[in-house]
């Protein structure tokens, strides 16, 4: 496989009213069916109690996704669902049809003090700002979570850090709620790291306020009997940027699903991803940027690697651009790269455009082994093999950790990656 950098303005595949025969300067409607004339997350036959969805053919794209808080609302899954149907269902341990009554692992708080963690009731008011379930196991965790951690970077406040140890201790089904708050002109990074064992399904919201600067990686390292099913999505308003970086390594089944929203313009995200996929392992990420908005920008990259008999990994990428959202300029990507026989990576790209005036708009991925060309470069210069390609495959890797920004967290995962890497060479 030929991997190529993605630096936007070189990669992009351009997209506008020009180059698309019959798109007029409005652009075109290409989800008919989605007559609403607002949100693609409302309609006319959403349900009174419901907050949005329910438009046109069910799971025909995300511009026609139910979303609700009350599980009874959405069918039970049969694995045929477009949205399941790269996932295991047996493999969930009951997140989609037990009561998650389950003791949710165990948050604790480090950082440089300046971000603030409280808890409170299920239904308080802070819940559901950024965030409304759009599937069964989203909506089960929200009926069973008994109180929600919330997160607070303080207005003004520059340089905050933070780190939610989240510790699995038992294998009962569980749920849990987070809320991250980056208030008016804050800067932080927070760490979501996942450890221990526990059968979870999980949501997470990050309210990302006017001009607010916040960076999120949310780290999968579980112990291998876990299973996790976690719903993050993020508003993002007026001048902000939301930088969320998903790295999954642990786990027997492992699914988050990152989503953002644009709710003001000049407003910019970034969603990045890396996992390493062992035998028997199943980590599938599924991501949603909305363009409701004009003038903003989204970038989205993923890289994977897979190793070892039915290891398995899913990409699918959406990107929505509403008929308001003219000036946008969005990009997604995904790489795979399978080091051994018997693993499979899926990966489905996908692109809504609802207006031709746009900046620019593309997508690409790309599955595939060694490229041979750098083997043959490396072993040309007296390096064995086997060295040859950890180096290929670090190198590959190496450009979403670069993106992390702590030294102390880009150390481990470049740790455990060697640790993977001498597994395939074993």
């Amino acid at each position: 496989m030929s991997e190529t950098t993605t630096h936007i303005p070189e990669e992009k595949a351009r997209i506008g009213a020009p180059s698309i025969p019959g798109f007029t300067e409005e652009g075109e409607d290409l989800s008919p069916i989605n007559d609403n004339g607002g949100s693609p997350l409302a309609g006319a036959s959403t349900k009174a109690h419901s907050h949005g969805g329910g438009v046109g053919v069910p799971d025909s794209s995300r511009a026609g996704r139910l979303t609700s808080t009350n599980v009874d609302d959405f069918a039970k899954l049969t694995g045929r669902e477009e949205d399941w149907r790269f996932t295991p269902l047996k493999r969930l341990k009951g997140l989609h049809t037990d009561e998650l009554t389950g003791a949710a692992p165990k948050i604790e708080l480090t950082g440089n003090d300046i971000a603030k963690l409280s808890v409170v009731a299920a239904d308080d008011a802070l819940n559901g700002v950024a965030h409304t379930p759009d599937d069964r196991v989203s909506a089960n965790a929200w009926k069973y979570a008994s109180e929600t951690h919330v997160v607070t970077i303080p207005k003004n406040a520059e340089g905050a850090k933070a780190t939610l140890r989240i510790t699995g201790e038992s294998l009962a089904a569980a749920a849990q709620h987070v809320i991250v708050v980056a208030e008016e002109n804050s800067e932080a990074t927070v760490v979501l790291d996942h450890v221990g064992s526990a059968v979870l399904a999980q949501n997470v919201e990050f309210d990302v306020q006017a001009n607010a600067r916040l960076t999120v990686i949310s780290l999968q390292a579980w112990e291998d009997d876990a299973v996790h099913a976690s719903s993050q999505q993020a508003l993002v308003a007026a001048g902000a940027s939301f930088k969320h970086i998903a790295v999954s390594f642990g786990g027997d089944l492992v699914r988050v699903n990152p989503s953002a929203r644009f709710t003001g313009e000049r407003a910019e995200i970034e969603l990045y991803g890396l996992y390493f996929a062992d035998a028997g392992q199943h980590l599938e990420h599924r991501l949603f940027v909305d363009h409701a908005v004009a003038n903003c920008k989204s970038n989205v990259l993923y890289k994977g690697a897979l190793q070892g008999k039915d290891a398995h990994t899913v990409w699918v990428g959406d990107v929505l651009i509403q008929k308001a959202a003219v000036g946008t300029d969005s990009y997604e990507a995904n790489r795979n790269l399978v080091l051994t026989d018997g693993a499979r990576a899926d990966s489905v790209p996908n692109l809504e455009i609802e207006t031709g005036l746009i900046d620019g708009a593309g997508h690409a991925s790309t599955t595939g082994r060694f490229d041979d060309e750098h083997l043959f470069y490396l072993m040309a210069r007296g390096i064995d093999e086997k060295t040859a390609r950890r180096l290929v495959v670090r190198g590959f890797l190496n450009e979403i950790v670069q993106q992390i920004g702590d030294e102390a967290l880009q150390e481990r995962l470049t740790e455990t990656i060697e640790e993977e890497l001498a597994a395939t060479s074993n």
